[in-house]
This record gives C-alpha cells, sequence and structure tokens, in this order.
C-alpha cells in the first residue's frame, strides 16, 4: 500500500509498506477513506516532535471503513464507517478513568498514532484500543464533515472548555489557522458575547468572519491588538484567551491581553520554549492551562456534527489524492494558495 513515512529530520517520502495485520485482540484495521495533514506532521518533519520515531507513518486525523477487528473488539464490526481517535488510549489506568487520555500509561497511549506508531496517511492503518480509539459515523454525516472529529475539532472542544468561558464572557483567539478556527467554533457553544480573533493573515481572518466564527478581528500587523482588546472589554481585558498560534510572540500576547483572573489556554505547539515572566504579571492572578489535547468527547462531537451545531467544513479549501499528497505537503507547509485545510481521498 502507499504511505507517507517520515524518513528523519526534514525528510518525508511516499513509499509502498505492507498492509498492517492485527497485533492485539483489541486491534481493528481501518480501510482508509479520507485523510489529511496536520500542522503536527510539519512540526514532526522539522525534528521538533522528539518522540516521533523516524520509519513511522504519519497521519493522525482520518476516517475509514472498518475491515478487520480483533476477538476482544464490541463495538465495531466490518463495513462500520468510523473516524479515528488522535489519541491511543487503554480506558483502564489512572489518567484514562479521568479523562486525561493524552496522558494514558500504555506504552502506546497518548499522542502515538502518527507519532510512534503507523498513522493514517496510507491506504491502511491499525488502531489499537479499537473501541476507545473509534467513533461511528452516523449515515447522514459525510466523510468530510467527520474528518476533524478526532483531532482538530477535539482540540478545539478540549481548548473551550479549558478556558472556562462562560455566557457573555469575551473571549480571544489568538491565531485563525485550523486549530485556531475550531477553537472559534466551539467556544460559540458556551454563548459567549464576543470573539475576538488574532492573526497576521487577512484571509484566514475574513474567512472566521464569514463563517461567523469571530464577531472581530485584529491583525498585530496593523492593529494594536492589547489596546483594541481592553477598548472592547471596558479596559479590564479578555474574560478567557485561547492561544492556538505558536508563533514567536503569541505566548507573551496571551497574557498580556487577558484581564486580571482570567484563564490563558495555551493549546499551540512551540517549536521553541517560552518564558513565563512572573514579576511583569505579578497581581493579574491568572491561570495558565496548557498541554496536548485530552479526546475524550469525540462521540459528544459526532453528535453535534449530526445535530449541525459543529461544521468544520469550511476548512477544507484544497483537495487531492493519496498518490499527490507529496504536493500537497508543499502547499500546505509553505501556505500557498491561500491554503487552510487539504483533504486527502485515499482508495
Amino acid at each position: 500500500m502507499k504511505a507517507v513515512v517520515y524518513e528523519g529530520k526534514g525528510k518525508l517520502a511516499l513509499e509502498e509498506r505492507p498492509v498492517p495485520k492485527l497485533q492485539e485482540a483489541t486491534d481493528a484495521i481501518i480501510r482508509v477513506t479520507l485523510t489529511t495533514i496536520c500542522s503536527s506532521d510539519i512540526h514532526i518533519k522539522h525534528g521538533a516532535v522528539p518522540r516521533a520515531v523516524p520509519g513511522t507513518i504519519l497521519g493522525h486525523e482520518f476516517v475509514g471503513v472498518v475491515e478487520e477487528t480483533g476477538e476482544a473488539v464490541r463495538g465495531f464490526r466490518k463495513g462500520d464507517r468510523v473516524a479515528v481517535n488522535v489519541e491511543t488510549f487503554c480506558g483502564e489506568c489512572f489518567f484514562c478513568k479521568r479523562g486525561y487520555v493524552n496522558n494514558c500509561t500504555d506504552p502506546h497511549g497518548g499522542w502515538a498514532m502518527g507519532c510512534r506508531i503507523d498513522g493514517g496517511q496510507a491506504e491502511y492503518v491499525r488502531v489499537p484500543f479499537a473501541d476507545n480509539g473509534l467513533t461511528a459515523i452516523p449515515d447522514e454525516v459525510s466523510d468530510e464533515a467527520a474528518l476533524f472529529t478526532g483531532d482538530l475539532l477535539s482540540t478545539g472542544y478540549w481548548g473551550a472548555s479549558l478556558a472556562e468561558i462562560r455566557p457573555g464572557d469575551t473571549a480571544a483567539v489568538i491565531g485563525a489557522g485550523p486549530t485556531g478556527l475550531c477553537c472559534m467554533m466551539c467556544a460559540r457553544l458556551y454563548q459567549p458575547s464576543r470573539i475576538i480573533a488574532i492573526d497576521v493573515d487577512d484571509s484566514r481572518l475574513e474567512l472566521a468572519r464569514k463563517q461567523n466564527l469571530a464577531d472581530v478581528t485584529l491583525n498585530p500587523l496593523r492593529d494594536d491588538v492589547e489596546k483594541e482588546v481592553r477598548r472592547l472589554t471596558e479596559g479590564r481585558g479578555a474574560d478567557a484567551v485561547l492561544e492556538a498560534a505558536g508563533g514567536k510572540d503569541t505566548f507573551q500576547m496571551a497574557w498580556k491581553i487577558a484581564r486580571p483572573n482570567a484563564v490563558a489556554a495555551i493549546i499551540a505547539m512551540y517549536e521553541e520554549p517560552q518564558t513565563l515572566p512572573l514579576p511583569d504579571m505579578y497581581g493579574k492572578n491568572l491561570i495558565f492551562k496548557t498541554g496536548g489535547v485530552d479526546a475524550a468527547d469525540c462521540g459528544r462531537i459526532m453528535d453535534l456534527i449530526a445535530q449541525g451545531k459543529l461544521d468544520a467544513r469550511c476548512l477544507i479549501t484544497h483537495r487531492t489524492t493519496l498518490d499527490r499528497i507529496m504536493e500537497a505537503y508543499d502547499v500546505f507547509e509553505n501556505r500557498r494558495d491561500h491554503v487552510i485545510k487539504v483533504a486527502v481521498r485515499v482508495n
């Protein structure tokens, strides 16, 4: 089968690989129908994810059809359409039982798919702990509508929850890329009075406005972001800040635009260490929450998709096939042609 392989820092290739086989009774083999490229894949390519294993097939955001299940799998059978969770988790350890699935203590727990074990930028993939890692796709939900369930929408849903947004709040989202846009989408579920989108790319800000994901858009290349956020909030600052950009100065922006006693949810993955200037922020009494997504709510997210309350298809700006995915990598990594997300058809 064809598969995108991480060969080492700076090197990805579309290769022929064997079709995976069941290894454990809790595994399932999925025939991939639609996959995509994520910013995390680019971080892996750049060598910014130390735990990524060279030789691994990339891809952790995809949908497909169950081809085969291990004897211990109870919730799925051959022919079921499914979305695959970004995280692998046993469901039984201390962290899993508390919903902290990103820190599952199984050797392959947490973000393994497409990082430490073979992922879904391929024709077939083995999914461990299939009863936990798969989400059934209802008949009325298309592959494109379900594509982002296991990662982007899970990240947005988790990030909005971290930020403790209350009805009537002002929420500021730094970054209007795929992750930031999904954070805005999910923040809407909490009925804030205002969502402020912040990005240096006007085309992405326009998408946020057009899709009613943001009420106000600010571009730091043109706007004094801190001043504008304070103007919009009677001088206080944002009630909740979701940092989804991971840029050079965006961590500093996050705490500066937050009001005292606000929550700053740090969702971005940084390629360089960040500094927490405690003397400068003393007295703001901020709450910082950070880390990798706990993708434990895929079932709820799929329900919201089916109900029309979450629809991330607007993120798909480009479409291609697996045999042309390396061209799509070039477009995505270099942000050509106003790309947001690429849907890659398989099989």
